[in-house]
């Protein structure tokens, strides 16, 4: 099962702050059901449980700063512990998922055409990295806001930027991406499609005349559970996807 994950996502593609991989189990452990999640919360893993399931697999990673203790007092030892005792093997595919799949993916549900990686990982590649930049049909931000609704199933996005502005050329990363402002507009992006961007962020943004659509990092990500569980399907195991919702409501 992991040579089967590691073929679409190498453990080698991850940043090198992250934590991928198998994280908790066996390697040895036999696998016939699974369930896929964005995040390993607690109902996520109840949900696991409940379904009987021998693999967790999430984008995010449970554990990511070193640990000493593994103890139930703690909300991050607690998991840990439950996975343990109700023997289920978890895995994390993150920033080597963002950089094999969802960079590509997100690009595709959007359009985008002569891309190029937003941030690449090695110097002798643009293809391969971070985020996507391309280009689409001219439209307006309004109407590229209404399709990055559609194709990413929200009910809301934010925006920076005049709404009637004209878009040919788009920077997308998943998640949080606020960090990749200077490289959309150094790539002369007329806007960035991510999520997590901070008041400051979006005024400096506006100053560089950089459009923003802040499509929530949950919003900008959840798809890779529904591509993960159709790519699964081939190796006849059963698999689930976690029953997940944004942690923000609107009000």
């Amino acid at each position: 099962m992991i040579k089967h994950l590691e073929k679409i996502a190498p453990t080698s593609y991850a940043e090198h702050w992250d934590n991928v991989g198998l994280l908790v189990g066996e390697d040895t452990k036999e696998v016939k059901k699974v369930m896929i999640a964005l995040d390993p919360s607690t109902e996520v893993i109840k949900q696991a449980i409940e379904e009987q399931c021998d693999m967790l697999i999430t984008h995010h990673p449970l554990i990511f700063s070193p640990m000493k203790r593994i103890i139930g007092t703690d909300f991050i030892g607690k998991r840990i512990l439950t996975l343990m005792n109700h023997s289920i093997a978890y895995y994390a595919m993150h920033t080597n998922m963002d950089i094999a799949i969802m960079a590509d993916e997100s690009a595709r549900m959007i359009g985008l055409q002569e891309t190029k990686a937003l941030e690449p990982m090695k110097s002798d590649s643009d293809l391969i990295g971070i985020g996507r930049v391309g280009t689409i049909t001219a439209t307006s931000l309004y109407d590229l806001a209404v399709e990055v609704k559609k194709q990413f199933n929200l009910n809301d996005v934010r925006v920076v930027g005049k709404l009637d502005q004209r878009i040919e050329k788009v920077a997308i990363s998943t998640g949080s991406g606020e960090d990749f402002i200077a490289n959309a507009i150094e790539m002369g992006a007329d806007v960035l499609i991510t999520g997590d961007i901070r008041h400051h962020k979006a005024l400096d943004a506006m100053e560089e005349n950089l459009c923003i659509i802040d499509a929530g990092h949950y919003g900008t990500e959840r798809f890779m559970v529904e591509w993960l569980k159709t790519y699964l399907q081939d190796t006849k195991l059963t698999i689930v996807a976690a029953k997940e919702q944004s942690p923000f409501k609107i009000v």
